[in-house]
C-alpha cells in the first residue's frame, strides 16, 4: 500500500547538514502526494575559504554519505534525490555516474543528482552555451566546468563566487546573485546554469527568465523537475521557472 501522505512519491533527500535553502526550495515545488524524507551528510569542518578548503569539505561528504542513507532509507522511500551538488559533478561525466552509481547501490533505489539533472535540462532547453554561476572556489570551478564540457557544451563564462563557509553560501544576497546572472550573460550565452544547492536563487531565476529572455537554470529547480519526470509525475507549476512550467 502507498504511503498516506506520500503516495505518488516517498522520496529520501541527501542534504550536508549545513544546507539551509535545498530543504525548503524542495518542499515549496513538492506537488500533493509527494513528500520529502532529510538524510543530512554530518560537516564538522565548514570553511570553505581556499581550494585546499573545498577539497577538505568534499572528503567530509565522502566520508558521511554512507551514513546520511543508511538513516534515510529506514522509511523505506522509492526514490533519493541529492541534495547537494558539489560531489555529483567531480570527475566529469564519468565521475557523476560512479557516484550515481555507488548510492544506487547503497540504497537499492534510483538516484537524481543536480549536475545530471542540469544535462537533461539544457537537453529539454535546446541550450548549448552557458554561462554558470557556482558558491565554490576556483578547484571546485575546475569540476563544473569539465563535467558540461564531457557532453559537449561550451562554457562561455563561469562567475564561482567563492563563499568562505558552507553556511556561507546560503546568505549570499539576491543582489549579489542578480549581479553574477548579469556578468556571465554574454551575447551568445544560451543559458544560465546556478550550481550550488546552497545559494537561493529559485525564484530569482525564474524572475530572471523575464529579464533575459533565455533559460535561467536554478540546479534545486532542475533536480526537482528531474526527479519529478522521472517518478513519471507530469505536473506543470508556475513561479519555478521555465523547466517546471513548460517541460
Amino acid at each position: 500500500m502507498p504511503d498516506v501522505l506520500g503516495y505518488r512519491g516517498k522520496w529520501g533527500v541527501i542534504a550536508p547538514s549545513t544546507n539551509t535553502v535545498v530543504e525548503p526550495d524542495y518542499y515549496m515545488m513538492a506537488p500533493p502526494g509527494v513528500t520529502l524524507h532529510i538524510g543530512r551528510i554530518y560537516i564538522k569542518d565548514q570553511d570553505l575559504s581556499s581550494d585546499a578548503a573545498f577539497a577538505r569539505l568534499l572528503e567530509q561528504v565522502r566520508e558521511s554519505i554512507a551514513r546520511a542513507i543508511t538513516d534515510v532509507v529506514t522509511c523505506e522511500p522509492d526514490y533519493i534525490v541529492m541534495g547537494m551538488s558539489a560531489e555529483t559533478f567531480v570527475g566529469g561525466k564519468e565521475g557523476n555516474q560512479a557516484f550515481k552509481r555507488r548510492v544506487e547501490e547503497q540504497s537499492g533505489l534510483r538516484v537524481a543528482t543536480g549536475a545530471e539533472a542540469c544535462t537533461r535540462a539544457l537537453q529539454a532547453l535546446g541550450a548549448r552555451r552557458l554561462g554558470i554561476i557556482t558558491p565554490y572556489q576556483p578547484v571546485g570551478d575546475a569540476q563544473v566546468r569539465r563535467f558540461f564540457g564531457d557532453y559537449g557544451y561550451e562554457v562561455v563564462a563561469l562567475k564561482g563566487l567563492k563563499c568562505k563557509s558552507a553556511v556561507d553560501i546560503a546568505m549570499q544576497t539576491e543582489k549579489t546573485l542578480r549581479d553574477a546572472i548579469l556578468e556571465v550573460n554574454k551575447p551568445d550565452v544560451d543559458a544560465i546554469v546556478q550550481c550550488g544547492t546552497n545559494l537561493s536563487m529559485v525564484r530569482l531565476a525564474d524572475e530572471a527568465e523575464r529579464w533575459l529572455g533565455k533559460p535561467v537554470i536554478a540546479i534545486n529547480a532542475a533536480t526537482f523537475w528531474h526527479a519529478l519526470r522521472e517518478n513519471g509525475i507530469a505536473d506543470r507549476m508556475h513561479g519555478f521557472g521555465a523547466l517546471l512550467r513548460e517541460h
